[in-house]
């Protein structure tokens, strides 16, 4: 019983994470200036009476309430309303934009997760030197997202792969660095040293299996930060995905689009909540 209340809870706090991110959503784009503009009353070629026309379609409930109610019946339909920039169901351009993102996202956090993985190990086994050595991830975990982007395009170098590794890496390099000297500082593990045990078989048997359920809440949590990485990294790179269309929905103050991101996004984050269980991630660091 107390297991089924658990995973109740869990989904209740995934339900509300998504009913609040698209509330919010919809509250703050409602009052942001320049709601009701459009690009073609701008357009001198449109005559009064056209202009008219288009304030009617802007007609009924224009309140914050009166949209999401429109929204929440959009939701209902399966087809999360019509772009206002587009003029095409929403879901029509998430769907056909979610296997580029994803496929950003796999290759990333499996990417961060092995550089970091890759430098922690004999980082953490070093008794002298191991802020300098991981001095340029913390020189990188200080850089914001769109200036590493922007600094690959300067340079011609790497593209939104290797910024997503990058950030992905330099988070979760602290993370990995604390558990491991922790696991390396434990008395088993002392001993076997001093038997003259070898490092990767020490990993392999006392490690690895010590602190696996640890490095599995904090993949999830990676997750969480390629999402807050997504769009500055599609925007710039102009990578066709979720992020890029979020971004232009932003400029465009395309409601439905944003609303639709919205709940993907708190969907994505509540999932990832329900897969971290037991010993947070960051526990010792």
């Amino acid at each position: 019983m107390s297991l089924l209340v658990a995973i109740a809870s869990r989904v209740g706090r995934t339900l509300l994470l998504m009913l609040l991110a698209s509330a919010g959503t919809v509250f703050l784009v409602r009052l942001a200036p320049g709601f009701f503009s459009d690009a073609r009353e701008m357009d001198a070629r449109y005559a009064r009476s056209v202009q008219m026309e288009l304030a009617a379609e802007r007609g009924g409930d224009q309140s914050a309430i009166g949209i999401s109610l429109a929204e929440a019946k959009s939701w209902l339909h399966g087809d999360f309303g019509q772009s206002r920039e587009y003029h095409v169901p929403v879901v029509e351009l998430i769907g056909g934009r979610l296997r580029v993102t994803a496929l950003l996202l796999i290759k990333g956090i499996v990417s961060g997760w092995l550089l970091a993985l890759w430098v922690a190990f004999p980082v953490s086994g070093l008794r002298r030197g191991g802020t300098l050595w991981g001095a340029p991830f913390t020189i990188l975990l200080a850089m914001p997202t769109a200036a590493m982007a922007t600094a690959c395009i300067l340079s011609e170098a790497g593209g939104p792969v290797l910024v997503l590794t990058m950030v992905i890496a330099a988070r979760e390099f602290k993370f990995l660095r604390s558990l491991l000297v922790e696991a390396w500082r434990a008395p088993h593990l002392v001993q076997g040293r001093a038997q003259g045990m070898r490092p990767w078989a020490l990993a392999r048997v006392h490690i690895l299996p010590n602190i696996a359920p640890r490095l599995s809440a904090l993949a999830a949590l990676s997750i969480v930060t390629a999402l807050g990485a997504l769009v500055p990294i599609e925007a710039i790179f102009s990578v066709p995905g979720v992020g890029q269309l979020a971004w232009s929905a932003v400029m465009n103050r395309d409601l439905p689009v944003l609303a639709a991101v919205s709940l993907l996004m708190a969907f994505v984050v509540g999932l990832t909540s329900l897969m971290t269980a037991g010993t947070p991630a960051w526990e010792g660091a």
